[in-house]
């Protein structure tokens, strides 16, 4: 046996957080220190951050990596050890990780993929580094490899693939496992999406099973820069087979997994591969040779312990309500914000809003201890004298209704509920007077009183902005962080008020579709996350149908009614935003999923959905930001871009309208 202890380390950074950066690199580096590993994988970007954006084109900022790299160098004594930063070379600049061993810098590997789709942007700063080329970097007057390198220590080799690198059909691995690499470290920064855990775990197994080595994989952890959240896979695989698996969307500020490979095992693998064919003469893969001594150890078993979370039946539901709830503690943490306030409706969005910031202090306390969690919150005065997670709740978390002559006490005694439930403190306002104010100003201006015949969308609007200047005001007040409540589908048709119910420095909820959203509300009524239980007080909103509540009471004003049934709305979105479809295989589409409908109404809401789509992209422009959970994400900031102004689809729709009467002409 060849035994090596190696470690894969998960750090919650935020960018330009030098200090903040550097310290948890260091106390993931003590960490795994004092658990003997002597091979350490940290994250990309770690040390300035991964979501600096324009600023990695700053030559400070350049300067001031490099500059922590060398006050962390000296800590790495007996291990060797990987991070990430920015670097120049020729005045052109890459994403690199650095290598260092026993206290010093031995070397650069520059990213040769470059993530460049979906929220990421990464060719906008950097360049990705040519195969098989090296090159040396002078720093304080000392050179250092740099390029496309492995590494050798004692007797082992080892070879990295940084993040992209492992999701590319050409994958660096494969040209490492021709010359016989040991190990494979992969220090990633890939951000949450549903499911996607399950995409890196089959390249990890099958990284580590067709290369014939170890492979090492470390995410970032946390909500870094505000709209992505990382969740901090740490996987540590060998020949096909998985050795341990890190907790997933912890609260913690940094984590440490490791495991013990067997060098003489996985050679013994590729030693009896037919399939595997070396190719160490004709390989361009330089071998740096640095002085380390890999120490005897003993065998250990392997730890593939999986939280039960992770193995529930309703997966996307505990990751929805875990990925979320990390998103608004570290957005409340980085921002040092005293607090959230929720302008609470009676409705879905607002409860599963506040919801979630209610299960994001009562995950944190039961991770970190409640101790723990009141010091990292120790910026909040309102917390100061918390006794308890229910009081510190209710410290932090303000959730408002405000009714209007059109409000309903059902919907008043929900949020009541709900607020009461969740240990939120919960406000009463009441802004008729104020909307009457309004009305009267807006009647003076065109000379004639309005009415709801004439003038339905200006009194509706006038109502939900009229409540937005309260909850700003309380918010002032207290310090704290507006929530809006705008969830995913009402983007996509503009069904928001502009500066109403959209008003807000965060939305948590844009992310997600309204149809998930009733179901996960569904889920948390009866069951659940695993550990922390239901919420029985949100029977209260899930027997109401969705409504804006705007108009009068004997209207009967629903959201489906206004818009099309929710299920149908987003299956629409699905086809037409993520799948680019036009009108006409959109219908097609929704002919085949939704054959319970009359093909002439499906063809309406078809049309209906592509024209508020068109007209309301100067909305999706101003919504406050919000969390990346999946690809079918509508922010125009990093995945789904739109021109503000455009035809309409006109001709498409006119299209979808000739098939449809054909369709129709022909059944007569």
């Amino acid at each position: 046996m060849k035994l090596v202890k190696v470690a894969a380390a998960v750090v919650n950074q935020t960018p330009l957080d030098w200090q903040g950066n550097r310290d948890r690199i260091l106390g993931a580096i003590e960490e795994a220190n004092l658990n003997e590993a002597s091979i350490l994988c940290l994250p990309e970007l770690c040390i300035t951050g991964y979501g600096c954006e324009d600023a990695f084109l700053s030559a400070d900022v350049q300067r001031t990596a490099l500059a922590v790299l060398k006050e962390i160098a000296p800590q790495t004594r007996d291990m060797f050890v990987t991070l990430g930063l920015p670097m120049t070379y020729r005045g052109v600049l890459y994403n690199v990780v650095a290598i260092l061993a026993d206290g010093e810098i031995v070397g650069f590997v520059p990213k040769q993929n470059l993530a460049g789709d979906g929220i990421h942007y990464e060719p906008r700063w950097f360049k990705p580094w040519p195969v098989g080329l090296r090159a040396e970097v002078e720093i304080d007057g000392r050179e250092y490899p740099f390029g496309d390198l492995v590494f050798r220590i004692d007797d082992a080799l080892i070879g990295l693939e940084i993040c992209e690198d492992a999701w590319v059909a050409d994958r660096p691995g494969s040209r490492q496992a021709r010359i016989g690499v040991d190990i494979i470290l992969n220090p990633s920064a890939s951000h949450f999406a549903f499911g996607k855990h399950e995409i890196r775990q089959r390249f990890v197994l099958e990284g580590s099973r067709a290369f014939h080595a170890s492979y090492v994989y470390a995410n970032l952890l946390g909500n870094e820069a505000g709209r992505a959240i990382y969740d901090g896979d740490a996987m540590i695989a060998t020949g096909g087979r998985m050795l341990a698996v890190g907790p997933r969307l912890s609260f913690h500020s940094f984590l440490v997994t490791t495991a013990v490979i067997d060098l003489d095992l996985t050679r013994m693998y590729r030693a009896r591969s037919e399939a595997f064919r070396p190719d160490y003469q004709g390989s361009q893969q330089p071998v740096v040779h640095v002085p380390f001594v890999l120490p005897e150890i003993e065998p250990a078993p392997a730890r593939f312990d999986r939280a039960e979370w992770e193995m529930s039946p309703d997966l996307k539901q505990e990751e929805f309500t875990r990925a979320v709830a990390l998103g608004l503690y570290d957005y409340l943490l980085k921002s040092r914000s005293g607090g959230f306030v929720v302008s609470m409706s009676g409705g879905a969005d607002s409860a599963a809003t506040a919801l979630l910031c209610s299960l994001s202090l009562r995950m944190a306390a039961e991770e970190l201890g409640f101790g723990a969690l009141k010091e990292s919150l120790d910026f909040i005065k309102a917390a100061k004298n918390a006794d308890s997670v229910e009081a510190l709740i209710g410290a932090i978390l303000d959730c408002v209704y405000q009714a209007t002559r059109n409000s309903g006490q059902t919907t008043l005694a929900a949020a009541r509920q709900v607020s009461d439930a969740i240990h939120a403190k919960f406000h009463h306002f009441h802004v008729d007077k104020i909307v009457e104010l309004y009305t009267e100003l807006g009647a003076q201006a065109i000379g004639r009183p309005l009415n709801w015949a004439t003038d339905d969308i200006a009194l509706q609007n006038i109502q939900a902005r009229t409540r937005a200047p309260s909850v700003w005001l309380l918010a002032n007040l207290r310090g704290s962080l507006l929530l809006s409540t705008s969830n995913r589908s009402e983007a996509a048709v503009g069904y928001a008020t502009m500066d109403g119910d959209t008003s807000g420095g965060l939305c948590p909820i844009a992310g997600i579709d309204k149809a998930f959203l009733r179901k996960w509300l569904a889920w948390m009524e009866t069951t659940g996350p695993n550990g922390f239980g239901p919420t029985p007080a949100l029977n209260a909103i899930n027997v109401q149908a969705p409504t804006a509540e705007l108009r009068p009471q004997e209207s009967g004003q629903t959201d489906e009614a206004d818009l099309m049934p929710y299920d149908l709305l987003d299956a629409i979105e699905r086809a037409a935003i993520r799948d680019k479809q036009s009108p006409l295989e959109s219908y097609r589409q929704m002919l085949a999923l939704f054959p319970q409908y009359d093909e002439e109404q499906l063809a309406h809401w078809i049309e209906r959905f592509f024209k508020l789509w068109s007209r309301n992209q100067w909305k999706r422009e101003r919504y406050a930001p919000s969390f990346h959970l999946d690809d079918e994400n509508l922010d125009p900031k990093t995945w789904c871009r739109f021109p503000i102004l455009s035809g309409g689809f006109e001709r498409e729709l006119a299209e979808m309208w000739r098939a449809v009467r054909h369709e129709g002409e022909e059944e007569n």
